[in-house]
């Protein structure tokens, strides 16, 4: 019989105990310091909310060492394929433009830059074009579509007379550094 007063002891302790933490729990859940269930609804939402924008902010980080070999397979396919070796391509496809095109060349300057970090070596090229304007557009968009990468800086046209058009074009490419 003692046993079964211990066990009938424990229970009641046991009960006393779930009784104080439900009385805890209850107050805790209607206490200002947790607040209304209304407030924790609109806290619960702003988070979901702040989710969802965090979500969208890495999702362009999904994938990013696939993304990396991509983006330098792609940049080597480009030096290779649309940046010169030799400086004497630079002339070379310039000359062949603006004959395929109708458009004298007149002047140009060559300045070489120095080595970049990125293995390449930048041109900066003045030049003076003259011809038709519907040849000299050709001759712009011609270079914009060539294979051999170009920037166009700036363009200036100038009028002259029996119909010929001066251009005046500032114009960078690259070479590939050490090559």
């Amino acid at each position: 019989m003692p046993e079964m007063r211990d066990t009938r002891q424990k229970v009641k302790i046991t009960l006393v105990v779930l009784l104080v933490v439900d009385i805890v729990a209850a107050a805790l859940l209607y206490s200002p310091l947790i607040g209304s269930e209304r407030s924790r609804t609109e806290q619960l939402k702003a988070l979901e909310i702040e989710m969802r924008l965090k979500t969208r902010a890495v999702q362009p980080l999904r994938g990013l060492p696939e993304k990396i070999v991509l983006a330098r397979e792609q940049i080597g396919k480009f030096y290779k394929d649309r940046l010169p070796s030799q400086e004497s391509s630079v002339s070379e496809t310039m000359g062949k433009l603006a004959t395929d095109n109708g458009v004298k060349i007149g002047q140009v300057r060559y300045k070489l830059g120095e080595d970049e970090q990125v293995g390449l070596r930048p041109i900066y090229i003045e030049a003076e074009f003259s011809g038709g304007y519907l040849q000299l557009v050709r001759f712009v968009n011609a270079i914009e579509r060539d294979k051999l990468f170009f920037l166009i800086d700036s363009v200036d046209l100038g009028g002259e007379q029996s119909g010929v058009v001066k251009l005046q074009m500032k114009l960078e490419t690259y070479l590939k550094a050490g090559a």
